[in-house]
């Protein structure tokens, strides 16, 4: 027997209800909608859903880098010494992670950070 009341309903209007919705709405959370490397791998800027440009250095990106080599999983405590980033410091490649973060490989061929929206956002600095 299939349970009533358990699968999305159309309403009115073709649009669809999702049943977790209505139990627990949740905002949408920020994601970017661009996000691009500078030609020299120096920096990346990205363009939130939200309209507000950002950017950041490659050495802030691998600064800030949320891997558990360069924060205690334990602790949370960041046990990378950002003074031993070089400044000349550049991202290689870029990927996506699902819908909800990027990868780098950096220059000194750090890539195991995984960096969500949310962190990226709180990171980079608006454009203005």
């Amino acid at each position: 027997m299939v349970g009533r009341g358990f699968l999305p309903k159309t309403l009115e209007g073709g649009s669809v209800s999702n049943f977790w919705d209505r139990i627990k709405p949740a905002a949408k959370p920020l994601s970017a909608t661009d996000a691009r490397l500078s030609a020299d791998g120096e920096s990346l800027t990205l363009t939130w859903d939200d309209g507000v440009t950002t950017s950041a250095t490659a050495q802030v990106l691998r600064q800030q880098c949320p891997c558990a080599a360069c924060v205690d999983e334990w602790t949370a405590k960041r046990t990378l010494d950002p003074a031993q980033v070089p400044a000349n410091l550049r991202v290689l490649q870029m990927q996506p992670v699902g819908n909800y973060a990027l990868a780098f490989v950096f220059s000194d061929q750090h890539n195991t950070g995984i960096y969500p929206w949310k962190h990226l956002r709180d990171i980079t600095q608006s454009q203005g």
